[in-house]
Formats: C-alpha cells, sequence, structure tokens
C-alpha cells in the first residue's frame, strides 16, 4: 500500500491510499488541480494515467477537510463516504453518491478495508485505520486528547500518522486570542507535541514509520516536533518524518525507504512494550 500525503494543516487536508487496483482519498480539504499537481509530482497516478480518486472517506465535517468534496461528488461523480454525523454537518453533493458508515464497524472499498474509531473533537470526528490485507495504517489526526482504546486500535500498523499539531510554549506566546488558546488546549481540540509523544512512546513494536500530522504554520516548528517525537521513540527502528503542509509526501507501508542524509530517525534498538494511555479549522 501506498500513501501519499497531499496537504496537512490549516489550509487543508488529503491524503490518498493506493492498493491493488483502488485508490482512495481520505479528505478532501484540497481541490483537484492541487491534487493532481501533487499526485504527478509523486509518480502516484499509476500506468494507466488515473489521478483521480475512485471514492473519498471524509473524517469530519471542518472546511480544511470536506472543503471541496461536493465539487468531487458533481463534476467527477466520485462517491464520498462519511459518517451519519458527518454527513449532516456537511455539503457532500449528490446524496446518491454519499454513503454512510458506522464510526465503529469497518467497511471496505475496493481493496481496501477501513476501520473507524471515534475521536474527541469539535466536530464528529473519527481515526482510521487502512488495512489493504497485508499490510496496515492508521490516520489520527483533530483529536485533543488520546481517547481509550486508540492505542490497542493503532497498534500493530506499519504506519502511524499522528497529529502534533502545537508546542504549548509557542502556543503561550503566540497571537492567538485567549479563547482560541484554549479551545486548542481543550479536550476536544488538538493534540500538542508533548500529548503525541505521549502515545508515541507507549505504541507498541511493529510500526516503520511515524509521520507527524497537522503541525500548526504558527504554533508549532517542524524541528520541535520531531525533537519531542525522536526522544519518544527512542531505542526502537523507526523512521520519523513531518508531513508538510502542502506535499507530496509518499510513504510505502511494504518497507520503511532509505532515508537522505540529515534526515530524521529515532535512534536503533528493541521496541519498548506496550502501556495504557491513561475544531477547528484553520488551527
Amino acid at each position: 500500500m501506498k500513501i501519499t500525503i497531499i496537504a496537512s494543516g490549516s489550509g487543508g487536508n488529503a491524503t490518498l491510499f493506493a492498493s491493488r487496483g483502488t485508490r482512495v482519498l481520505v479528505d478532501a480539504g484540497v481541490g483537484p488541480r492541487v491534487l493532481e499537481q501533487c499526485l504527478s509530482a509523486a509518480a502516484a497516478g499509476g500506468a494507466d494515467g488515473r489521478l483521480l480518486p475512485d471514492a473519498i472517506v471524509i473524517t469530519h465535517a471542518h472546511a480544511d477537510h470536506v472543503g471541496v468534496a461536493a465539487r468531487y461528488n458533481k463534476k467527477h461523480k466520485i462517491p464520498i463516504y462519511a459518517s451519519e454525523a458527518t454527513a449532516r454537518a456537511a455539503e457532500l453533493g449528490d446524496p446518491e453518491r454519499v454513503r454512510g458508515f458506522s464510526s465503529r464497524e469497518p467497511f471496505a472499498v475496493g481493496a481496501l478495508t477501513f476501520s473507524p474509531r471515534p475521536l474527541p473533537h469539535d466536530a464528529a470526528q473519527v481515526a482510521l485505520v487502512v488495512d489493504d490485507g497485508a499490510r496496515r495504517a492508521a490516520l489520527v489526526t483533530d483529536l485533543g486528547e488520546v481517547p481509550p482504546g486508540l492505542l490497542e486500535h493503532v497498534a500493530g500498523c506499519d504506519v502511524v500518522m499522528l497529529e502534533s499539531n502545537y508546542d504549548a510554549e509557542l502556543l503561550d506566546a503566540g497571537p492567538y486570542p485567549p479563547h482560541l488558546k484554549r479551545r486548542i488546549r481543550s479536550a476536544r481540540g488538538h493534540l500538542s507535541n508533548a500529548q503525541a509523544c505521549e502515545l508515541l512512546a507507549a505504541l507498541p513494536g511493529g510500526t516503520h514509520t511515524v509521520a507527524l500530522m497537522h503541525l500548526s504554520e504558527v504554533n508549532n516548528r517542524p524541528d520541535l516536533a520531531l525533537d519531542a517525537a525522536r526522544d519518544a521513540l527512542a531505542g526502537r527502528r523507526t523512521r520519523l518524518v513531518a508531513a508538510p503542509p502542502r506535499g507530496p509526501l509518499v510513504l510505502d507501508t511494504a518497507a520503511p525507504p532509505a532515508l537522505p542524509p540529515g534526515a530524521a530517525r529515532s535512534s536503533l534498538g528493541p521496541p519498548a512494550p506496550p502501556r495504557q494511555l491513561g475544531l477547528f479549522t484553520g488551527i
């Protein structure tokens, strides 16, 4: 399974999962032109030249995740998968091409199986584990705290894409008004670098790649997020990257690709044992 992170941040979110002839876009926060440019740059179009996905899965109804879903639906006749709560809250286009899913029940789109799990956010949000029968990947963004059972949900995934939205000190010193800072820090807001690292430190062995997602361009820096995550993953043989606001960033679930000189990698060693862990658009 190949994963292309097309965009990750307040300006829009979209990640393409491709395996065995099935291509599914998770979230539609960028338009078709940007999507095609990123997929072309990443050589993800395939031999048949197709660039548009077979289907779109929406995680939640905030504009940076669902903003152009209706356009894909109406213009390109692409089916949209969304939870019932998201379908009620967002404009998704022709209802004949909208498929509902339960936030706790797996569903299949071609060769890919999606296993959702609810997350605490100020919109009905889900984490997704994507399985092609051979490899598994987790996408976990837009959550204010790590809920019970999330660690077990993502355990065993080859690739984990996890929100690391803000650095607490940068948020405190930053330009946002107090009420917005409180929302970001809240249990229905976003994960800080420290909260992301708590989950990463507890992650069972088997994950060869971790991608830090949805970094705030105002309240975070890639070097801060990567340094914190590197410490949390110390002793593991793990590739660690930070997804840029606009990609493409291509990940392969089959094996960790060779890292270029100077790229972030955690120190090597045996995996640590698992342990139990105790809304915004444009943030």
